[in-house]
């Protein structure tokens, strides 16, 4: 097996626009709805600490309860995908 190695797109290049920012965190705040619902769906349920063999992870709580560290985490996943977005050519518009 060859060793994986990531190449993202390179989107330093790309500044949102301000109107866009704002969709920055009802991105992420979705992004984690959507991570939390497959995790129940697969079985998980809160839990203090994670255990994988228990299925318990401390981050299924409602995106506010979040962390700054796991919010940052779902913020970066949305603004990069805006990013790629505008980087591949297309258009964001409401």
């Amino acid at each position: 097996m060859t060793k994986y190695i990531p190449n993202p797109i390179d989107t330093k290049d790309i500044i949102l626009p301000n109107e866009l920012q704002e969709l920055v965190e009802e991105m992420a705040r979705n992004v984690h709805d959507v991570w939390a619902q497959s995790r129940i769906n697969q079985g998980w349920t809160y839990g203090k600490e994670r255990n994988d063999n228990l299925k318990l992870h401390p981050c299924l709580v409602p995106y506010e309860q979040l962390s700054e560290d796991e919010k940052e985490y779902d913020r970066n996943t949305s603004l990069e995908t805006l990013k790629l977005i505008l980087k591949l050519g297309f258009k964001i518009t409401k």
